[in-house]
């Protein structure tokens, strides 16, 4: 990959996508909004499409796992961050998944939570805006066909399964709020306002472990633990971590405090199209930001660090609760399986977990580019193969 931008990082014109819609997604007016408003511009931009409807939790997966690649310049998800988690780990699932997590990805926000979305919004320096203004940056950031590479946050469980995330694990507070605020769907963003107030009276303490593995103290090379690196393995080698039931290693931080409101690992810069949490900027390659708030925090000052965080000010609360750093890997053990975890907006079993982050693994549609990484091997470009481009289909 030429870190600088260069042909390679562009989608061809003319240009077939593969579009995954969810019609149940946030409001539930996702197929009206892709004909009224994404429609028209893809026309204009040369870029036809095969539209598909997902019918139910986990048909996304489902699809990408079975889907010829080879067919489509890119997959295109219209819904909230699920479905996106859905389509990337359908890819990993697969026999060839080393190439078809190469295949470029494009998210359309037209879910109730569309974190993933505002950030490429961010990114792509326009001001932070929601619902249909959203949803246009976004189409007109595909039109341009500009390709970045994205981290992929590699999550391993204590049951032994495996799970890949694009966007951010929570536990305790924001995890509450985003799981136990799916019945208010229908309200679309303000579904996450309700909750917050919701869950502010009835505040919660988590207790736990949690470690880490500062950005800055990653050294060039780690070796793998025996016990992680097998070949056999499906998906990356997470050469920083070690198995769940030894210690973590000597150069990790321990966090001494054992009582929390939240834990938050986020790879990119909103937590939602309205809640800009990560304003500290672009994290290298390879690295996420770390937050986690310890117990003792009052209801008032919780509620005042979300209200600044819609724009990027709760940082300025200087809260003694509130606790930041950049990491590469971090493990997580909740006490008696206490607490909810999101993964992407969905719902995990709480259960000890450790993650870390792959640098520049997939292509995504953006308009900036990902700092070069110095912790890992720059991603090749997408393939592509010149085949003639079929006119638009109607949804199956």
């Amino acid at each position: 990959m030429d870190p600088a931008g260069g042909p390679q990082n562009l989608l061809p014109r003319p240009c077939r996508v593969l579009v995954l819609l969810n019609p149940r997604g946030g409001k539930g007016k996702a197929l009206q909004l892709f004909r009224s408003h994404v429609q028209p511009l893809l026309a204009q931009a040369d870029v036809s499409f095969r539209l598909l409807l997902t019918e139910r939790r986990n048909h996304a997966r489902e699809l990408v796992r079975a889907e010829e690649l080879g067919r489509w310049d890119a997959l295109v998800v219209m819904s909230g961050d699920g479905l996106m988690h859905e389509v990337v780990n359908g890819l990993m699932e697969r026999p060839d998944w080393e190439t078809a997590i190469r295949k470029p990805l494009c998210s359309l926000p037209a879910g109730s939570g569309n974190a993933l979305a505002a950030s490429l919004n961010h990114y792509a320096g326009y001001q932070q805006v929601t619902n249909e203004d959203l949803l246009n940056n976004c189409t007109l950031l595909l039109c341009r066909r500009r390709l970045a590479p994205m981290n992929l946050l590699s999550l391993q469980m204590v049951s032994g399964l495996r799970v890949f995330s694009v966007l951010s694990l929570a536990w305790g507070f924001i995890a509450d709020v985003d799981i136990e605020s799916e019945k208010f769907r229908r309200l679309g963003e303000m579904r996450f306002t309700l909750g917050t107030i919701l869950r502010l009276a009835a505040l919660r303490v988590y207790q736990g472990r949690l470690a880490y593995l500062p950005a800055e103290r990653v050294v060039s090379k780690v070796p793998a633990s025996p016990a992680l690196d097998r070949r056999d393995r499906q998906g990356p080698v997470d050469a920083h971590l070690v198995p769940l039931e030894e210690p973590v290693p000597a150069h990790w931080t321990v966090v001494p405090e054992q009582d929390f409101v939240l834990v938050l690992a986020l790879l990119h810069s909103h937590l939602g199209s309205e809640m800009f949490a990560a304003p500290m900027g672009h994290r290298a390659a390879g690295a996420m930001h770390l937050f986690y708030v310890r117990a003792g925090v009052s209801r008032a000052m919780l509620l005042r660090l979300f209200l600044a965080m819609e724009k990027g000010r709760h940082m300025e609360c200087d809260c003694p609760y509130l606790v930041y750093v950049p990491v590469v890997a971090f493990r997580l053990e909740p006490k008696d399986g206490k607490g909810m975890f999101a993964v992407d907006g969905e719902l995990m079993v709480s259960e000890a977990v450790q993650g870390q982050v792959h640098p520049n693994y997939f292509w995504m549609v953006s308009d900036r580019m990902e700092p070069s990484s110095p912790m890992g091997p720059q991603l090749p470009p997408p393939s592509r193969k010149s085949q003639q481009t079929p006119p638009p289909e109607d949804p199956l």
